[in-house]
């Protein structure tokens, strides 16, 4: 399983639209735009899982630098993500 970063998104779009663009190369396990847990918004990124690695290399070329809704998509594997340190919490 692959799992891809796509950046640069619109924040109109949702996970359904972001796994229909994903399933024209294969079958899409997940799709997950992120949300700021604040204001409730998109952060303009996702994730997309792919069960066939080279479906999901396909669909890397073929959607990286591409546009959706007048933006150019980024779209790359994700890295796996570093430990980072526990944030502190200010105190003012």
């Amino acid at each position: 399983m692959m799992n891809i970063y796509v950046g640069n998104l619109p924040y109109s779009v949702t996970d359904d639209d972001l796994r229909a663009a994903f399933a024209e190369f294969g079958e899409v396990a997940s799709a997950k735009i992120i949300m700021d847990r604040y204001s409730g918004r998109s952060k303009g990124f996702g994730f997309v899982e792919m069960n066939n690695d080279s479906e999901a290399e396909e669909a890397i070329k073929s959607l990286d630098n591409s546009e959706m809704q007048g933006r150019n998509l980024r779209v790359n594997q994700a890295k796996p993500r570093e430990d980072r340190p526990p944030r502190r919490e200010s105190r003012y």
